[in-house]
């Protein structure tokens, strides 16, 4: 693939990814027994039934917490349902601090929403949290909140700078690019419409350097704080997002590519895994299309690359573009109207290159440093304009270090209409390849935002047209990782949800197939501070469950707390039910003499 192609050019001996093999792989039998997990007990021979978790007993629900920790829970909740407190919460926040001065107002922040959200400003003040935490079943997934303060204006200039190439800018070559992969100034702030992630601007390299240095400590201290510890990473933090556009564009047109041959083939409509060329047929269309030599061609499909099946998927489509490409053409495109490759842009600078290099250099330092200290790293998805090459870029860490048990964690947005393929797709090439599959499940992040670009810019809306059709979507992807997980020891999901009914699902689900909590097959995750009454009582009946931990300096978390906000409003539902459960608890305590309750 591309990538390799420009880490064996350009950094020689820095990077070294295993070359794609095709070959299927039989699948490994739950006969074959299943392993011990760090942190998670060992399979007994006699199984009991999956434990009954009750997310209506409050009394279980709340254990872990001080009465006066209830009531912050309440406070901080109902605040969050105010559209009206809503809707000018940043200005109360900056009057409030000139009101206070800075002191009062963080201790204010601390007793109120940095409190509920956040663990604290460094790595030494969190861990009582994660013990306390995990002394009650739930283990941690640090991240670190910190966001540079922008304004919309520096905002915009960032990304229009970082996204956009040397050539563009100089007018001296025309973009290629599909309008969705390009610069857009009215959506240069990412931040708009977005309510539940972090969100990185380029500066520099020596930022990013930096961004990474962060990252680096955030693994150290997820594996001194415990011996099943995550760490969560994004890739825009880590380089330049031009090449993430780039990239992102080749993958995609190179997968439409295969899916306009399929149509013309008759097979237009199939499933992703289900859609396979006849390679003599796609021979003769390619040739009669002058993109190369009939030579050339059935040199790319080869019984060493293809196998003699004598047909051609898209697992295989997508190995051809490792063979196809050269550092300083690895951007290249069919032309469907001319029949030509093309380059994505006339050329590239010697610091973008450096720049593309420094990106896969600084994921390779951060995956090394997590299998040194025996940490899980999440790479959580971000926009679709990226996603294809983030995705495409954690599958190749995932080639080079999940090969014993899953270190690597690629997540999967269930919103986007296109997810069960890409999950289907990439259980099957771990597979084929042998390496562990490791996902994790969410709804997504970018809705709105993804939403206004596509209407506004003029392409196919991502997004699943209803709230139930994500629903439908996130269950059918996890139910399909699950049967996986039966046949496959060493596959691993973290069901990332705040929705009870998916929570439930997974449960039963789970009890169907046989999968049981001392497997440490399937984790579950939520936000710290958001559905304790979730979190808890899995963690307490045995399964493995994280919190979502942000941590960081009062002032410079202030717009993780934001989305914190914003976020809970979004989930009317979650958030009524959760305020009704504390209520319940406060007032059985109340009832029962248990209000000075202390957690043991």
């Amino acid at each position: 693939m591309a990538l390799r192609r420009i880490v064996s050019v350009l950094c020689t001996g820095t990077l070294r990814f295993a070359p794609l093999s095709t070959a299927p792989a039989a699948r490994e039998q739950t006969a074959a027994g299943r392993e011990a997990v760090p942190g998670c007990g060992a399979a007994e021979a006699a199984r009991p039934p999956v434990p009954v978790v009750d997310f209506g007993n409050t009394q279980e629900a709340y254990r872990s917490r001080r009465s006066w920790e209830l009531v912050r829970s309440l406070l901080v909740l109902r605040l969050c349902a105010s559209p009206a407190l809503l809707a000018h919460h940043e200005q109360l926040l900056h009057l409030t601090r000139r009101l206070l001065g800075q002191r009062l107002f963080e201790k204010l922040m601390k007793m109120t929403f940095y409190g509920q959200f956040v663990a604290g400003e460094d790595q030494e003040s969190i861990r009582p949290l994660i013990r306390h935490n995990r002394a009650f079943g739930v283990g941690s997934i640090l991240d670190y909140g910190v966001e540079e303060d922008l304004s919309p204006e520096e905002a915009e200039r960032k990304e229009m700078e970082s996204c956009t190439s040397a050539v563009e800018r100089e007018g001296s070559g025309t973009s290629k690019r599909e309008k969705q992969y390009q610069a857009h100034r009215a959506f240069g702030d990412r931040r708009d419409g977005v309510i539940s992630a972090r969100t990185y601007f380029y500066a520099n390299e020596a930022k990013c350097d930096s961004h990474m240095e962060t990252f680096l400590r955030c693994i150290e201290a997820a594996g001194g704080a415990s011996d099943d510890g995550f760490s969560a990473i994004k890739l825009t933090a880590l380089g330049r997002p031009q090449f993430l556009l780039q990239f992102s564009d080749v993958l995609t047109k190179w997968r439409r590519f295969f899916h306009q041959m399929a149509a013309e083939q008759g097979k237009a409509g199939l499933a992703a895994m289900d859609t396979k060329l006849e390679v003599a047929v796609l021979q003769e269309s390619v040739a009669k299309m002058g993109i190369a030599s009939r030579t050339e061609i059935e040199n790319w499909f080869t019984a060493e690359t293809l196998g003699v099946s004598g047909t051609l998927d898209l697992l295989d489509w997508s190995s051809l573009i490792d063979s196809r490409t050269e550092l300083s053409k690895h951007l290249v495109v069919p032309n469907m109207q001319t029949g030509q490759l093309e380059p994505l842009l006339s050329r590239f600078t010697e610091e973008e290159e450096l720049q593309m290099t420094r990106m896969l250099q600084r994921m390779d330092i951060l995956a090394k440093k997590a299998a040194e200290m025996g940490v899980r790293l999440m790479v959580d998805a971000e926009q679709t304009y990226f996603q294809p090459a983030i995705s495409r870029l954690t599958l190749e860490m995932q080639r080079k270090f999940n090969t014993g048990k899953p270190l690597i964690f690629n997540t999967y947005q269930c919103y986007l209409k296109d997810t069960y393929d890409n999950v289907t797709l990439d259980v099957e090439l771990a597979r084929r390849e042998g390496w562990c599959f490791g996902a994790k499940l969410v709804r997504g992040a970018y809705m709105a935002q993804e939403r206004t670009r596509a209407a506004e810019i003029g392409y196919e809306d991502p997004i699943n047209p209803t709230y139930e059709a994500t629903n439908a979507m996130y269950h059918r992807c996890l139910n399909y990782v699950l049967e996986e997980l039966r046949h496959n020891t060493k596959a691993k999901v973290m069901v990332a949800s705040h929705n009870e009914d998916t929570i439930r699902f997974t449960l039963r689900r789970m009890e169907e197939l046989g999968l049981y909590p001392a497997d440490c097959q399937v984790y579950f995750g939520q936000l710290l501070g958001m559905c304790d009454q979730i979190s808890f009582p899995l963690g307490q009946a045995g399964f493995p469950v994280y919190k979502y931990v942000p941590y960081g300096p009062v002032m410079e978390v202030l717009p993780y707390l934001s989305r914190r906000a914003l976020e809970n409003s979004g989930v009317v539902k979650g958030a009524w039910r959760e305020r009704q459960l504390l209520w319940q608890e406060l007032k059985r305590r109340l009832r029962t003499g248990s209000l000075f309750h202390r957690p043991a």
